[in-house]
């Protein structure tokens, strides 16, 4: 087997750029698309789905829609790993679910911002159940084999590690460029565009982008030149069965949840704390967003020797207490003496460390539990480990926007609601240090050392 080189490790990592920005599209501004604040549909901004509380008067269509979505997405996640792991394809046991999936992919991600009426509700709210269903099917046909391949092409540690980096390098690139939309489409709007086309040309432009970027580790990787393949005899049920008997996996899973809330609820917002607690134009969410980006940036070299040198347990926990104290400050926007936009910059500050902590060290310690459990076991099962983790992470996500939607239209005109989800923020933040201090890190790193 070929070793991984750097300059394969970063043509890889440029596969998660493409579906990160993909993926930051729908996340960043699906909701805000659907369910503006009201400082947007003042611009113009048109409603396509009903408003409000609209199902048993906790929750809003969008917010249904969306969760509904994360969560068969979730249920797909095992389907599709356990495919893969059980694939005896010639060209590998990843690589060809990536291939065929990227376009579509793409395609989903600019075709659920296209309604089939100009009237609210209805047909719209169908449309938009379909579409986001085929989004985050053809999402996980590209990601779930595609986090498959970080423990098969990381041979070691310092491996692993590496292409931890690089990929959360490429991650947070295409969140930035994702978040940019709004300065992109304001541009188009300036020229003289209508409002809603300037917004769709602009997702199709980075959709274009994302899938020239998702097929390029398609083209230039050879799969069975690096990876050792032992495919899993297991069905998906049976191989879901095994991957969550594993002690260290499910405490990590436990932690990863509560991140994934507390981070979801963050990003999902972002835009509406800009836009409406400091008052902010909207283009102001790229500038700070891609300012943040930077900034993380910088920490993402120390975040990479300290994670050798510390563990990669401490560095998350450590991560965990700075988002924390971020969401604090962002709940207190637009209420203090300091000049708003320099506020916004705070914010950008204090949430870039630990972005760079958690953007790269959770895959490095999913890899690290299934090559330990790999070595325990005797069975190849990558894919599955990282499918369990996105299933419920994604559960997270789908109960966090259920959670944002819904109290973000609590006193709309104030705000309240999203200093609110703000807090229970916190609240998982808080969660998921306290659960990841029972991870037994040592353990699992002992068993991979003797395993090489």
């Amino acid at each position: 087997m070929k070793k991984l080189t750097k300059k394969k490790m970063w043509v890889f990592a440029v596969g998660q750029l493409g579906w990160s920005i993909l993926a930051g599209i729908i996340v960043n501004w699906l909701v805000y698309f659907y369910q503006p604040d009201p400082e947007v549909i003042s611009l113009g901004h048109k409603l396509y789905i009903s408003q409000g509380k609209e199902i048993f008067g906790i929750l809003t269509v969008v917010g249904a829609i969306v969760a509904f979505g994360r969560i068969f997405d979730g249920f797909t996640d095992p389907l599709i790993a356990s495919a893969s792991d059980r694939s005896k394809n010639k060209n590998g046991r990843r690589i060809p679910f990536m291939k065929w999936s990227a376009f579509p992919f793409a395609l989903m991600t600019v075709l659920i911002f296209f309604m089939p009426s100009q009237s609210i509700g209805g047909i719209n709210n169908v449309w938009l159940v379909v579409a986001v269903l085929l989004f985050y099917l053809f999402m996980t046909f590209y990601t779930t084999p595609y986090t498959a391949l970080i423990p098969e092409l990381g041979k070691n540690q310092n491996d692993k590690i590496n292409i931890s980096t690089f990929i959360s390098v490429t991650f947070i690139v295409g969140q930035a460029l994702a978040f940019s939309s709004s300065f992109i489409w304001g541009i188009f709007i300036s020229g003289g565009m209508e409002r809603m086309s300037a917004i769709r040309l602009t997702f199709g432009i980075l959709a274009f982008i994302a899938f020239i970027c998702m097929m390029i580790p398609v083209i230039f990787i050879r799969e069975k030149d690096y990876v050792n393949e032992v495919s899993s005899d297991s069905t998906a049920f049976e191989s879901l069965l095994k991957t969550l008997k594993n002690k260290d996996f499910r405490i990590f899973l436990a932690s990863d949840i509560s991140y994934w809330i507390a981070v979801t609820i963050f990003q999902t917002g972002l835009s509406f704390f800009i836009v409406g607690l400091l008052k902010l134009n909207e283009s102001m969410v790229g500038v700070l967003f891609i300012f943040m980006t930077l900034v993380s940036f910088l920490f993402y070299f120390p975040v990479n020797i300290l994670a050798k040198k510390f563990g990669k347990k401490n560095m998350v926990i450590i991560a965990f207490v700075m988002f924390g104290f971020a969401f604090f400050i962002t709940s207190l926007a637009g209420l203090t003496a300091i000049p708003n936009v320099l506020y916004g910059y705070l914010i950008a500050i204090l949430a870039a460390i630990p972005m760079a902590i958690l953007g790269i060290l959770p895959q490095a310690i999913v890899a690290d539990i299934a090559q330990s459990d790999s070595k325990d076991n005797n069975e190849n099962r990558e894919g599955m480990f990282f499918a369990a983790r996105t299933f419920l992470f994604k559960l997270g996500q789908s109960l966090s926007i259920l959670i944002f939607t819904s109290l973000a239209t609590i006193g709309r005109s104030t705000g309240l609601g999203y200093r609110l989800a703000l807090f229970v923020a916190i609240g998982f933040s808080v969660l998921g240090a306290l659960f990841l201090l029972r991870y037994n890190e040592k353990r699992v790193l002992k068993s991979i050392d003797d395993l090489n």
